[in-house]
């Protein structure tokens, strides 16, 4: 990457990323190969920015943005935050640094404790770093509600008592309120209605413009990504395969996987030509990577250069990389 740790402009700087899992432990089975769930991703976000992270279900989107923020400990890599590489960092630092680092998880329904009032959700975080006295938290409460455009006597109840998108309003008013600069949005809206959808990214959107956020967007779905990512990032099988602007990305796509993900978004013109890009072969498996390009058993440009080993991540212009030998020789000119 061509940004340092010290990079002005990069909030977060991720390096050569990976999280490897054990599958079995042989006791009572042959052991398993390790799954790569994360396998050497690198990528920066500036300040101010939204990055779309995309692929399909168990390619690794969620693993990393949960080794960004240590909730899982990586297996090797760097990610530096501010200057500060949170890898070396001990539990106490750790700790003080996960004030401006927070996540605001998929599932509105299991994300929130049944148990606690909606006040003691939001609040405890502030319980947690010791921020302010109860009368100043019970305030801060009440302003977070008003924040994500809920009420301040919605304080008392209970989740059970809220509809989804009103969940996940409760689930990002509880991530903002130590005031973080980078937020991961982990499938934020991918569990809730189509229209309510649309009114959580509306509301992100204008909490990014109001209070200066930094945010990983993660998802699998492209419009929802289109709409509110400035750069995007395109996984498969734990590796980024392709990287550019949003606008980029949808106009100029370059890695077939990237084309079959655009081509399978629904078109409501039902006159609208079809020009579905289906994939055939195998598909991958984290624990199995076949050899070369991880994509090619998939891959509908497939060649002999694809198979011995893996290519790179070459950037073709400004801005824009691509990790295939198949589209990249093409377009360096």
């Amino acid at each position: 990457m061509d940004s340092s740790p010290g990079d002005d402009k990069s909030l977060l700087e991720v390096k050569n990323l990976k999280k490897y899992f054990l599958a079995g432990d042989g006791f009572l089975s042959p052991p398993q190969p390790e799954v790569r769930a994360v396998d050497g991703v690198s990528f920066t976000i500036s300040a101010g920015e939204t990055y779309g992270l995309v692929g399909e279900s168990g390619c690794g989107k969620s693993t990393t943005g949960r080794c960004i923020l240590r909730l899982i400990e990586p297996t090797s890599g760097e990610v530096w935050f501010e200057g500060a590489d949170l890898s070396r960092l001990g539990s106490g630092d750790l700790r003080r640094m996960r004030r401006e680092m927070q996540i605001i998880f998929q599932d509105p329904y299991s994300s929130l404790n049944p148990r606690m009032s909606v006040g003691e959700i939001i609040g405890e975080p502030l319980v947690i770093h010791r921020t302010g006295d109860r009368r100043s938290r019970k305030e801060r409460v009440s302003e977070l509600l008003r924040l994500v455009g809920l009420k301040s006597e919605h304080a008392s109840r209970y989740p059970h008592e809220f509809s989804g998108g009103q969940r996940q309003r409760i689930g990002i008013a509880r991530a903002l309120g130590l005031n973080p600069k980078f937020i991961v949005c982990d499938e934020p809206v991918s569990a809730l209605d189509v229209s309510v959808q649309a009114q959580v990214v509306n509301l992100l959107q204008d909490l990014q413009a109001q209070l200066g956020l930094t945010y990983l967007f993660i998802s699998h779905g492209l419009s929802v990504v289109k709409h509110i990512s400035n750069r995007v990032g395109i996984m498969y099988l734990g590796k980024l395969v392709e990287e550019a602007t949003s606008e980029e990305i949808f106009r100029n796509p370059q890695h077939p996987y990237t084309r079959a993900l655009l081509s399978a978004i629904p078109n409501p013109d039902p006159d609208a030509p079809r020009n579905r890009m289906a994939l055939g072969g195998e598909i991958g498996n984290a624990s199995r990577l076949p050899s070369g390009c991880r994509f090619r058993t998939r891959c509908p440009i497939a060649e002999p250069a694809c198979e011995p080993s893996e290519p790179p991540m070459i950037e073709i212009k400004p801005g824009h990389r691509v990790a295939c030998v198949a589209v990249a020789p093409n377009l360096e000119k």
